[in-house]
């Protein structure tokens, strides 16, 4: 039974602006994680939603932490409120509703921003309208005051650039630059695999498994159980995993199914059939040409009759893009752009790819056939015909805003539409990376699965209960009439909401921030974006180690930046993109904190009778 009643609304409200900061932190910071996966094509957009629903839940109702920091980190002294349960209430929910402003007209205008750095900001802003400059903790304190915070802003993504360049270098030098590069996939696949299981199993102790407390268990218990696991992983493949794709790549042979893989080592034993030239394989390709044929047999047309064995491709000869893009930049350099041009060519391009929607048998493709046939006619919306038309358009407008994510092709966002400068932009640096054999990717793509549904888990478990915080913070207020402490317990159901919003946030509107991630920086493959995932993850335990709060947005983006530069040249990195993704985490701080710090102060001191 609540105690706060005369508040009620404040508590009604802070709960909209916290299942928004929820909503959007999906489709911000989940997207991103996600994208480099996507972006990679080891996984579809519609597999990662499955996914991220399964192991985000998982992780946040099976080990996530039951307590969360309702003051984040304890940038304000919980005392400052003077044991006045309703002004904390009140502040929770300014807090809540700065970041989930900022974050939702980030996600809205495809701005990648940190939704912890935002609700961190908005907090500090909360806190100088309470109780002023001096009451918020600006200094290091231990790792948990505001200069600490920021710390990270600068230092994650640069280390992360270099533990995800580091691991890539590792792959290169060991698969790519070698001649047989394929074979050499193959029989180093369990080496790699032992690499991801180990900083996996890491990524779990010290950020995946609050409940547990096992990053509190003594080293050598830590250092036994991800040995362990890795070794563990390490063996499994070479038993399963190493027999079934040296049946499908290197024997090529396209009758093997998944389920075959439970015969192991029998599996060195089958015989390809006598038809087996080319092994069947999904195309790992950025820019894909529509074609009848299979990505195989079209690849064994490109290449040249003393390169059609793939065992003997070279990087160098490996390059089947090269002169399309080439191409494409001559094309887009011949005709220049004006901006009557370029709003056309983005106009004609969304209407294709809307004609393509209606063309569907699913319900999408009704919905956008209802919107396309039913246009709003002259005059206002009050017009009697408008309003007709308005109630035929309401039921196939919310279907395409649950289901216009499943069918949007991210890939094709990603490359941007030539003829425009970002087409342009994209060619060029695409231009500049090295294209892997599609044998050698697929064996990379199991490993980044493995990656990204254990980052999935561990921000499961971890990052829901920060994204909680300030939602039990107002719980706790509202129901004892008491200011909630630095910590509080969290009821198993708000767990669960929140991490249900975060996976429909993702879900329903993660494509609007993916489309400026993953390939929109560099070229994506699956060597490159299993070193990302697994950059990203080193980062975040040692800085975990530290007591240094970090975002996994800056990490992945840090890595992401370090791999492409790993081909060698500047060239290979989309900084107009870089820019302005660190332009969007410095304008955080001030807008997010400008926002909530309004809202308090405006709220604290209306006039009333």
């Amino acid at each position: 039974m609540a105690v706060l009643t005369d508040y009620t609304y404040v508590f009604a409200l802070g709960t909209i602006f916290a299942l928004l900061e929820a909503f959007n932190n999906g489709a911000n910071d989940v997207a991103n994680a996600w994208a480099t996966s996507v972006s990679s094509r080891s996984i579809s957009y519609r597999w990662a939603m499955m996914a991220c629903l399964v192991f985000e839940m998982l992780g946040a109702l099976t080990v996530g932490a039951r307590t969360a920091s309702t003051i984040k980190n304890g940038i304000i002294d919980a005392d400052s409120f003077r044991d006045n349960a309703g002004v904390q209430l009140l502040a929770f929910a300014c807090a809540a509703a700065g970041a989930g402003i900022w974050v939702m007209y980030c996600s809205r205008n495809s701005i990648t921003v940190s939704s912890t750095y935002s609700l961190v900001s908005s907090l500090v802003g909360v806190g100088i309208a309470t109780v002023g400059v001096k009451g918020v903790r600006w200094g290091w304190y231990d790792g948990n005051g505001i200069g600490a915070i920021f710390a990270g802003l600068l230092m994650a993504p640069v280390c992360s650039a270099a533990f995800g360049a580091i691991i890539f270098m590792l792959i290169k030098v060991t698969v790519h630059m070698r001649t047989n590069c394929v074979a050499w996939a193959v029989w180093t696949s369990p080496f790699f695999f032992l690499i991801a299981g180990t900083i996996c199993t890491l990524s779990v102790v010290y950020k995946g498994s609050p409940k547990l407390g096992l990053d509190q268990k003594p080293a050598w218990f830590i250092a036994a159980v991800t040995l362990g696991v890795g070794f563990g992983l390490c063996l499994l493949s070479t038993l399963f995993f190493l027999p079934f794709v040296h049946a499908r790549v290197m024997k090529k042979d396209y009758t093997l199914r998944w389920w075959h893989i439970v015969q192991g080592p029998l599996l060195f034993r089958r015989v390809p059939p006598p038809d087996a030239y080319a092994a069947r394989i999904p195309n790992y390709a950025v820019v894909q040409h529509p074609s009848s044929e299979s990505e195989s047999v079209r690849e064994l047309k490109v290449l040249s009759p003393d390169l059609r064995n793939p065992d003997r491709i070279t990087p160098s000869a490996y390059n089947p893009e090269a002169a399309d893009y080439d191409k494409m930049s001559i094309r887009s350099e011949i005709v220049p752009v004006t901006q009557q041009r370029y709003r056309k060519l983005i106009k004609n391009a969304e209407e294709r790819h809307h004609a393509n929607l209606r063309r569907k048998n699913s319900p999408l493709g009704w919905a956008m056939r209802v919107l396309h046939d039913n246009p709003m006619g002259a005059g206002s919306i009050h017009e009697f015909e408008n309003l007709k038309i308005v109630l035929k358009r309401i039921p196939a407008m919310i279907v395409v805003g649950l289901f216009y994510g499943a069918e949007y092709d991210i890939h094709t966002a990603q490359i941007g539409i030539e003829g425009t400068p970002d087409g342009l932009r994209m060619s060029r640096v695409y231009s500049q990376a090295t294209k892997y054999p599609n044998q050698v990717e697929y064996l990379y793509s199991f490993i980044q699965i493995i990656t990204a549904c254990t980052a999935s888990f561990a921000h499961g478990a971890n990052d829901v209960g920060n994204a909680v915080g300030v939602w039990a913070g107002m719980y706790a207020a509202w129901s004892t009439g008491k200011p909630a402490a630095a910590k509080e317990s969290v009821p198993l159901w708000q767990i669960a909401v929140i991490a249900l919003t975060l996976c429909f946030g993702f879900i329903t509107y993660g494509y609007n921030i993916m489309k400026v991630m993953g390939n929109k920086i560099t070229y994506h493959s699956p060597s490159r974006g299993s070193s990302m995932e697994m950059g990203a993850a080193i980062t975040v335990m040692v800085f975990s180690q530290y007591k240094l709060p970090v975002s996994t947005t800056m990490c992945i983006t840090g890595a992401t930046v370090g791999v492409g530069l790993c081909n060698g040249t500047l060239k290979a990195v989309n900084w107009n993109r870089v820019g302005l993704v660190i332009l969007s985490w410095f304008f955080t701080v001030p807008c997010a904190g400008v926002i909530g710090g309004v809202l308090m102060g405006l709220a604290l001191n209306t006039p009333h009778f």
